[in-house]
């Protein structure tokens, strides 16, 4: 096959890329031999010894380095933030468009030497929305297109994912269908309204809504709850010649609680920082528990901590307690959540969830009795709680699983053959 044209799913934890010519869509490209599918492309990136490595070899080579490089995840989540222009690589600053720009030439380079061509168009998949505030969303494309074109695209086209994954469906049916199409990924929960006609030319798509709330935030929730404690978030402190016991301040903790933000608890200051908390803790338990923290954030361990912590999420999908465990010398966790415990802890960001999905079938016109039916996809999906909000929305008879990784960059791939017509 000869592409004229890439479609790239660049997710918050995994991206997939399919090759796109007039005439057929190739399946997923294996763009990453060392993941247990290869076709998934981890989006995780390691700076050491002034080289990068991507995917699996990121990973591995950051454990095998003893977690000294500079290791960066989730950098999708950091595009609508204006705050967030650059960061230290080594003895550089780079850009966030910079940093996602390496990673998609990765993928590009990776097809182009597969296929032996140097595609420049492409088409990306985006949220229904980056973020509620329309000056934030503006700026997140925005940068996407810049790191396109940083990765070596002159063309750059976009298509929101739950249209992407609504395109993939319609590949299954055999009538007209009414579709709510429910995309859950790492960093956004998207939804699309959208009418389907079987060989149609285009989706008619009736509403488009999200929200900046999906499985990193039930993570964040797990380790705010059940593992944050563990890293100083009850420390008790008093500086020299301080009368005022103090506490953990509150934007380092959230940082701490957030899968994407962990690693910034890195720089310099914030380690002087937790080291004067360190010297300044009330109890023999507060200086332990900060110890613990000083380890995590030195030895670079956030990646696999929540590691750990999805893992336990995923096991509350399918049971009704698991044992949440992290061991690395010097940190020892062991702690059993029940299905119920988690239901508490996120109760309120599946409220935000549903709410959003409620508002774009309101802003399509229809009754939720009008939609045909409901396809999910995404891990977020099998969250109890999810779940059973939308089966009380739809009913089981309506309710139609899509494949979780494949979905959105399937319909990316037929969304893109219509560009090359």
């Amino acid at each position: 096959m000869q592409p004229s044209l890439y479609a790239i799913d660049f997710g918050t934890s995994n991206s997939l890329l399919v090759a796109v010519n007039a005439e057929r869509v190739e399946p997923p490209l294996a763009l990453d031999p060392g993941a247990r599918d290869p076709s998934v492309f981890r989006s995780i990136s390691c700076f050491s010894e002034g080289t990068w490595s991507f995917g699996a070899a990121a990973l591995e080579r950051y454990v095998s380095e003893g977690m000294q490089g500079r290791f960066l995840r989730s950098l999708k989540r950091f595009l609508p933030v204006l705050s967030f222009n650059e960061t230290r690589i080594g003895t550089r600053s780079a850009t966030l468009e910079e940093l996602v720009g390496l990673f998609l030439r990765e993928m590009k380079q990776r097809a182009d030497a597969h296929y032996r061509a140097d595609v420049r168009r492409v088409l990306l998949g985006r949220p229904a929305r980056f973020s509620d505030d329309d000056a934030a969303d503006a700026l997140a494309e925005r940068r996407l297109a810049d790191a396109a074109r940083f990765a070596g695209f002159d063309d750059v086209h976009f298509c929101a994912e739950p249209v992407a994954a609504a395109y993939d469906f319609r590949s299954r049916l055999t009538e007209p269908k009414v579709v709510l199409v429910a995309d859950f990924g790492g960093g956004t929960s998207d939804f699309t309204v959208a009418r389907l006609t079987p060989g149609g030319a285009d989706a008619e798509v009736l509403a488009m809504g999200g929200v900046s709330i999906a499985g990193d935030a039930f993570d964040g929730r797990l380790m705010r709850r059940r593992v944050a404690r563990h890293f100083g978030a009850e420390v008790r402190y008093q500086l020299p010649f301080g009368h005022n016991v103090l506490t953990m301040p509150t934007p380092l903790m959230d940082a701490l609680c957030s899968p994407a933000d962990t690693c910034l608890l890195a720089r310099r200051d914030i380690v002087r920082f937790l080291k004067d908390v360190r010297a300044s803790a009330l109890g023999p338990d507060d200086e332990r528990h900060i110890d613990q923290l000083l380890c995590l954030v030195e030895d670079s361990l956030g990646f696999q901590l929540f590691e750990a912590i999805e893992a336990a999420k995923r096991g509350l999908s399918d049971t009704d307690r698991v044992l949440l465990e992290f061991e690395y010398p010097g940190i020892d966790i062991r702690e059993r959540v029940t299905a119920a415990e988690f239901e508490t802890y996120t109760a309120d960001t599946v409220a935000k969830i549903l709410e959003r999905l409620d508002q774009t079938v309101a802003a399509s016109g229809l009754a939720t009795s009008e939609i045909d039916l409901v396809c999910c996809t995404g891990g977020t999906a099998r969250v109890r709680a999810v779940a059973a909000g939308i089966r009380a929305r739809f009913g089981d008879e309506r309710s139609v699983r899509l494949r979780s990784l494949h979905s959105v960059i399937q319909g990316l791939g037929e969304r893109a053959r219509l560009l090359t017509a």
